[in-house]
């Protein structure tokens, strides 16, 4: 399973959740609820009371809901991998692993274009050595790549990841 995948598990379940209390709120509230009788109430009735006299803060708490559901539906959406920007490079990419190929343990690697630089993400356990895929990036790698997925102009982004 992927290392984000509980994110998407638990926005999921908390989005899911949310979306059946606001239902059964709105559907109480509308008295559109047929199993429960007409004069039942989501609140006790001193609380009902303080509630009539000064409504505001009921308002704040659903402005304030409203704010925390859209948090959680942009947190869902850049956990899916919507927003990101550029395209996949295949061809980036299996340039990538050829250049490294000595290196052992590269778990994860991506070239991304975008409209003004390349971006390259690698990832490699603690036991590599640092210094020989940096100096290969640096000397030979991204300038390939950058010549046969852009051009020489373009800048380059490259993050390295390395695991514990």
């Amino acid at each position: 399973m992927r290392q984000y995948a509980g994110n998407r598990i638990g926005l999921a379940v908390v989005g899911g959740t949310l979306l059946g209390l606001g239902g059964y709120a709105w559907l109480r509230g509308r008295d559109l609820f047929f199993d429960l009788p007409p004069h039942a109430k989501l609140l006790p009735a001193p609380l009902q009371r303080v509630l009539a006299e000064e409504p505001w803060p009921l308002w704040l708490l659903s402005f304030g809901l409203l704010v925390l559901a859209l948090v959680a539906l942009r947190w869902l959406l850049f956990a899916l991998g919507w927003g990101r920007r550029g395209a996949h490079s295949g061809t980036g990419t299996a340039m990538l692993f050829v250049g490294l190929k000595g290196v052992d343990g590269l778990s994860r690697a991506g070239v991304r274009t975008t409209g003004d630089r390349l971006r390259v993400a690698l990832s490699c356990p603690s036991v590599a050595d640092v210094g020989t895929v940096v100096s290969k990036l640096d000397q030979d790698i991204v300038g390939r790549i950058r010549r046969e997925v852009a051009d020489d102009e373009t800048g380059a982004v490259v993050r390295l990841h390395v695991r514990r």
